[in-house]
This record gives C-alpha cells, sequence and structure tokens, in this order.
C-alpha cells in the first residue's frame, strides 16, 4: 500500500468538504483502479478515519481520528514549506533527539518531526516536560535559515509569537508570553520553547525548534510536581480543541514571522511579542547560573536580550535565566 497516495486521498476527501467523491474520479486523480481506491479507503479507516460510501454519489469524510499523523496534518497545511516533509512516531524519547538525527541527513527546510507522546521530554536546563500520549503537541521543526549565527537567538521569540497566535486562532483564548519561552494562560505554564543549533565554521547548518503545547490535558494528566504551575488548552477553554489545526496553524505563523525576520528584520516581531509579553514593564526576579537579579524589565533588545533595570539604575542584559515574576 503506498502511502503517499493514502495520504493524498485523506486529503482529496478533506477537500471536499463533506460532499460525496466518487470512486471513479478518484481512480482518474490518482492514476490507479477504482478496486486501489477502495482500498486505501479501507486502509484510511482501519486508521479511524469515518468515511461512508453513498451508492452512485461515491465516498464521504465524515470523521477524522484525533491523529497528528501526515495524512491528518498535510493536506489542509497552507505553508509553503513547513511541514511538507513529516515524521510522525507514536511515541519517542524526545522529537528534538529524532530532529537532531534527521538534521544531520540533510532533510529539508520546514522538516516536521512530531509525536503522540514523549517518554524523555525535556525544557531549558534539560528540565523534564511531562508528554501525555495522545494529549498535547510535541513537535520539533527544523529550520535552515541562511542568517549568520548572531541572528539565531531570535527565533525563540519568533517561535513564542507564532504559537500565541495559532492559540488565539483556533481556540479564542488570550495567552502570554513570558521571557524567553513560556507561553502562559492566566499565569500558568501551557507551553514551553526548546530553541537548539547545528552550527560549524561555515555557520548555522541547522536550527531545531522544539514546541511543547499542553492541548487536552486533565489536570490529572500532570505530575504532582507541577500541578500548581501548569494548565492546558482544554482546562482553560472547557472543551477540546483541534490539535490538527494547532499544528496547522503554528506552522503557518512561524513560516510567515520567519520570512519577515529574514527580509526585514526584527522590528515588527519585537513589537508582536511586546505586546504579548507579561513580563515587559513588570518587577522581575532573574536566577542565573552565578547571580541573580531584582529589578524592572524594562524592554528586549534587537537580539531578544532581556533588559533589566535595578535599584541601583544600572541596566543589565540577560541572555538566559529563570524569571520570576513578583508581587
Amino acid at each position: 500500500m503506498n502511502i503517499i497516495v493514502t495520504n493524498k486521498l485523506a486529503g482529496r476527501l478533506m477537500e471536499a468538504d463533506g460532499e460525496p467523491v466518487s470512486g471513479q474520479q478518484l481512480a482518474d486523480e490518482f492514476g490507479i483502479s477504482r478496486t486501489a481506491v477502495w482500498k486505501h479507503i479501507k486502509d484510511l479507516q482501519e486508521k479511524g478515519y469515518e468515511i461512508s460510501s453513498i451508492k452512485k454519489k461515491g465516498y464521504t469524510l465524515t470523521g477524522i481520528p484525533d491523529s497528528l499523523e501526515a495524512a491528518a496534518i498535510q493536506p489542509l497545511l497552507k505553508t509553503v514549506r513547513y511541514g511538507k516533509t513529516l515524521e510522525y512516531l507514536s511515541s519517542c524519547e524526545s522529537t528534538q533527539i529524532i530532529a537532531h538525527q534527521l538534521a544531520q541527513q540533510l532533510v529539508p527546510d520546514g522538516t516536521v518531526v512530531l509525536s503522540e507522546e514523549q517518554t524523555a521530554g525535556r525544557g531549558r536546563m534539560a528540565r523534564k516536560w511531562d508528554s501525555a500520549h495522545g494529549k498535547g503537541i510535541w513537535m520539533s521543526i527544523i529550520l535552515r535559515p541562511d542568517i549568520p549565527l548572531q541572528r539565531a537567538p531570535q527565533f525563540t521569540l519568533i517561535a513564542a509569537v507564532s504559537v500565541v497566535r495559532a492559540i488565539e486562532e483556533v481556540t479564542g483564548l488570550n495567552p502570554d508570553i513570558k521571557w524567553p519561552n513560556d507561553i502562559l494562560l492566566n499565569g500558568k505554564k501551557c507551553t514551553g520553547i526548546l530553541t537548539e543549533l547545528q552550527s560549524d565554521a561555515d555557520g548555522i547548518q541547522a536550527l531545531i525548534i522544539g514546541i511543547g503545547l499542553n492541548a487536552n490535558q486533565e489536570m490529572e494528566d500532570f505530575s504532582d510536581e507541577v500541578k500548581d504551575i501548569a494548565t492546558s488548552l482544554k482546562l482553560k477553554k472547557g472543551s477540546p480543541v483541534s490539535r490538527q489545526e494547532l499544528v496547522r496553524s503554528i506552522l503557518y505563523y512561524l513560516e510567515l514571522y520567519t520570512a519577515i525576520y529574514i527580509d526585514e528584520g526584527f522590528a515588527a516581531i519585537k513589537l508582536m511579542w511586546e505586546g504579548y509579553s507579561t513580563t515587559i514593564g513588570k518587577p522581575v526576579r532573574a536566577r542565573m547560573a552565578k547571580e541573580t537579579l531584582e529589578g524592572i524589565a524594562e524592554s528586549i533588545t534587537d537580539e531578544g536580550v532581556l533588559q533589566i533595570r535595578t535599584p541601583d539604575g544600572k541596566l543589565h542584559g540577560i541572555y538566559s535565566a529563570d524569571i520570576e515574576m513578583k508581587n
């Protein structure tokens, strides 16, 4: 069974938006026999796609499984490159690990790794990330931007704005960004972003952006360590959200804002980021490896560096830290 044809056939039925498509029409479009069409339909039904056959009219798609496999994501993508190559896994240690391996195999710009669960998901500073099966979006995107090394750190902020825009669009919720990589809903974390780099003497070979998004978890899905600080879109919205729509929307905005950044610079992205920020203008505590600073978070620079003014009037550039909001 040709999985590419199966996925494209699923996409054709999705695009029909509930209208029947005849078996002969599908056979002609894909250059296969009607018997082969029927076999592809049966394969989709076994994967959980609800497809009915209406006599003398054809096949109608009436339901899609809650899956992040390529057949459910790719047909309705609005991107040019991002997500066009998609590696789907039912389970893995970490999508970042898989993405690093694929990046070394020279997979194309915009390749996406998606998994239903991670058994060793991680965030910044190698912290454990709860990754319940089928409840969230555990995704890594491989980017190959033609930019100098010093322009790489801004991609964490570009990804944060992309995720916030996608959450707004799909759910109607109003998330905030906490510098540098946390997405919050009413002060509780629903998304983390981890940006890693592969480079050599010639420059950037790959940027790997990992996104862990809590979509449809119930409170019991979170470990005791994070129950007080974590949430999901479902818990805040009061109803399940479409993981498939979220993935497509994140990839759309990430591709869009990446293009804006490369072509026009960081200014437009910076304005959007500051508009969503729950950090700027607030008293914060920045815990770093060798010191802790307290002060007012005034702004971010064009390099994405957080500017904190301490009570003595000095302005400090913070490149990496745990940020706590002070009352």
